[in-house]
């Protein structure tokens, strides 16, 4: 079923690229009835973000995408980075990253986004280019010292990262659930946010974060 659907979509990716056509329909750009759901997973590194949102494409109904931030740090060319430039290359990366996680959603997109919000600047700008209403803010929760276990064990991370973003990442309290991945499997983290979507109330974390910190009374 899964080959189908994936020729079915570079089938109809063909078509759209096809240039010349005198039918309509390949001008005219479809409509967006609604914008996406955003599952924002917010903790440290090696909380175990992207192992819940695997669990979660496998779990939700519809279609849902899978956007980790590490993605889009790969996609960059492999030269060198000075120290000293080298914050502001990841905050330019984090910056267009926050408004690709929006424009997926404008386009109708469901997402799944798992993302450290280790700097104020991060929630502050993604507050502004996100829908509130639309975004699920999930603090993903583990011990520290869990998170350096899995630093040591995994090798691929620089060593103190989960310890520098440690306080920083939920520092600003409000969130819509917690999960605690030094507890519970990815598995059961991902059941415990499928069977919270149902019913979640209104006003969300992030319309809540927006009053306070964007448009203070």
């Amino acid at each position: 079923m899964a080959d189908d659907n994936d020729d079915r979509v570079a089938t109809a990716a063909r078509e759209a690229a096809t240039p010349g056509t005198p039918d309509p329909a390949h001008t005219r750009i479809p409509d967006t009835p609604a914008g996406g759901k955003v599952i924002l997973l917010n903790g440290t590194s090696s909380s175990g973000k992207s192992s819940i949102a695997q669990a979660l494409l496998d779990m939700l109904d519809g279609t849902w995408f899978h956007l980790p931030v590490d993605a889009f740090h790969a996609m960059r060319c492999k030269g060198p980075i000075s120290d000293g430039d080298l914050q502001a290359e990841i905050d330019r990366t984090c910056k267009g990253f926050h408004r690709a996680v929006a424009g997926m959603a404008a386009g109708g997109n469901n997402l799944i986004v798992d993302y450290p919000l280790s700097r104020r600047w991060r929630l502050l700008d993604l507050l502004d280019v996100l829908v509130p209403e639309d975004t699920i803010l999930i603090a993903v929760r583990c011990p520290l010292p869990e998170l350096e276990r899995r630093e040591r064990e995994r090798g691929d991370r620089q060593q103190g990262l989960a310890a520098m973003q440690y306080d920083q990442v939920h520092s600003h309290e409000l969130h819509d659930l917690d999960v605690d991945s030094g507890l519970h499997s990815p598995e059961e983290c991902a059941r415990r946010i499928r069977d919270f979507l149902p019913g979640q109330s209104r006003p969300t974390a992030f319309e809540r974060l927006r009053q306070s910190l964007r448009n203070p009374t």
